[in-house]
């Protein structure tokens, strides 16, 4: 089998999944106690986007240390594609969690520590791409870009687990407490839902990634032949 056929085949099995998770979400898995009408449906997508922005993170941390250590435009191009799907699902978890938080407390945004987190992390992130732009030279760009992505990630894990857990949050630890222990207290098939759907966004996200990394070495072949 040819790698477009593997391609195509594994872009409809990773539709087909997310259809089901879709409608596992809504018609499968319970509403849970303590929630006002179906708000707690929100967890299936909302961790799921969160998770994905921290991956996408690391992703970008690790192709910017290969930039620093190769100097391949294409481990530029991945750190760049990396970081601007983290802030992208960044933004789809704040907007999903504000969703929630007016559901639960009639207010968009309540000022609490994971809503003022996540909103510094989104400042840090859109910053790099600030960055990217304000520099024209390519190679001075992709290693100024390379030096902040490693400082900007060591904030990441302080904005996400720690500091929200410092301070007393609105926001429900049904899945990791507040002493950082996994806790699962959850329906099993709310369970079984949640972990169908981080497998879909995760699969998302990297089909995602692919195809910004494959036209960046489209862009990259040619910009060379025309340098040629």
């Amino acid at each position: 089998m040819s790698d477009n056929r593997v391609r195509t085949a594994l872009h409809w099995l990773l539709g087909a999944w997310l259809v089901l998770v879709i409608a596992a979400a809504f018609f499968w898995a319970p509403a849970a106690a303590g929630f006002k009408g179906e708000s707690s449906r929100i967890v299936f997508f909302h961790v799921p986007q969160a998770w994905v922005a921290v991956l996408a993170f690391c992703v970008n941390l690790i192709a910017s240390l290969r930039y620093l250590r190769t100097r391949d435009p294409l481990d530029d191009a991945r750190a760049a594609a990396a970081a601007r799907l983290g802030l992208v699902f960044s933004l789809l978890a704040t907007v999903t969690g504000s969703i929630f938080a007016h559901v639960m407390w009639n207010s968009f945004w309540n000022w609490d520590p994971r809503e003022i987190s996540i909103a510094i992390l989104l400042l840090i992130y859109a910053a790099y791409f600030a960055l990217r732009e304000a520099v024209p030279d390519e190679e001075r760009r992709a290693s100024l870009s390379a030096a902040y992505a490693i400082l900007a990630f060591v904030t990441m894990p302080f904005l996400v687990f720690v500091v929200p857990r410092i301070y007393w949050s609105l926001h429900p630890d049904t899945i990791i407490g507040a002493t950082g222990k996994l806790k699962m207290q959850m329906d099993p098939r709310m369970l079984q839902t949640l972990f169908a759907s981080l497998v879909g966004f995760t699969g998302l996200f990297f089909w995602l990634y692919t195809l910004d990394v494959r036209l960046a070495r489209v862009r990259l072949a040619r910009q060379a032949r025309e340098e040629a």
